[in-house]
């Protein structure tokens, strides 16, 4: 019997997983790579001093609680050198997408005699909707064990190429990439095509999910902060954002809300919506990444899909 570990896209899958009837040890993967500054070289010093910088800064995490969770378990994973069988447990968001890159980018540097194969969870019945791995039974998430995708040393050299891509500062060569995936990852295409997104547009100097903010505070009128927030979570597409991303992005456009109580927006906050104003110059941070790439150094045309340098 090969020995096994599985690595999750975080904690209340480890739990799950801990319920299923499934040998091998388990590492939970406790980062949000999809935010903030990235390095290619996954755990080392200087990519750890990058996150955690990123994290305490915007997200108030404390240095004890970055060792405890977040390294701890990284050590526990480099400690864990005798198995040759991988298991990763991810989804089809963007969220999970791109620690799954990293993920893979270690591992091919790190386990390069493992078996490393991969479950993941979205299209599962016809309805259009994508599910997360808790969203679907025990019965399910077995039947997707057993029928997980085995990696090849292809498929692991092209998920690492693509995260160097990402940790790039130029997200036009991922742009001009994402065309030639025939690779086994059903969802990454369209996790990075939402990425790209993250861009500010030209139109309105806001980015989609920003635009999207703005645009359920009109369409769905919300009768709280909270009441948007719950409207941003369940209809989110490819994002897989958690609540306490959303409270970022809502604050950063605070600025364009009349109240929250109920929710409203400015004069200002309607035009921008309309592209009648362009808010570019009043939300651009210069220090922001998006991977390796400055968010406000580059602009996405929704005409054409495409990314521009400024």
């Amino acid at each position: 019997m090969k020995s096994l570990l599985h690595i999750t896209n975080g904690d209340s899958f480890t739990s799950r997983l801990q319920s299923l009837p499934l040998k091998g040890d388990i590492i939970t993967w406790r980062e949000m790579l999809c935010e903030g500054k990235t390095l290619c070289a996954v755990g080392s010093e200087s990519f750890w001093k990058t996150r955690f910088e990123f994290l305490n800064k915007n997200y108030k995490i404390s240095k004890s609680w970055f060792v405890e969770k977040t390294l701890k378990e990284y050590r526990s994973l480099c400690n864990h050198k005798q198995q040759d069988h991988i298991v990763l447990w991810f989804e089809y968001d963007l969220f999970c997408q791109i620690n799954m890159l990293a993920v893979l980018s270690w591992l091919k540097e790190h386990r390069r005699h493992a078996e490393i194969s991969l479950v993941c969870s979205g299209k599962e019945d016809e309805s259009g909707k994508l599910y997360g791995l808790n969203e679907l039974s025990d019965e399910r998430l077995l039947q997707l064990y057993e029928s997980r995708t085995v990696l090849s040393q292809d498929d692991i050299e092209y998920a690492d190429y693509i995260w160097q891509l990402y940790c790039s500062d130029n997200p036009i060569r991922l742009e001009n990439q994402i065309a030639n995936n025939d690779f086994q990852f059903e969802y990454l295409n369209d996790a990075l095509k939402t990425h790209l997104k993250r861009f500010p547009t030209i139109k309105n100097g806001l980015n989609e999910l920003e635009n999207h903010v703005l645009k359920t505070a009109v369409t769905k009128k919300p009768e709280s902060r909270g009441d948007l927030m719950g409207q941003l979570l369940s209809d989110q597409g490819y994002y897989g954002f958690g609540d306490t991303q959303y409270d970022r992005i809502i604050t950063s456009l605070k600025p364009l809300f009349n109240s929250f109580n109920p929710v409203k927006l400015t004069k200002k906050g309607k035009e921008v919506l309309e592209n009648k104003s362009n808010y570019y110059s009043q939300i651009r941070d210069s220090q922001l990444y998006l991977g390796g790439s400055l968010k406000y150094n580059f602009l996405y045309n929704t005409d054409t899909n495409r990314i521009l340098k400024l």
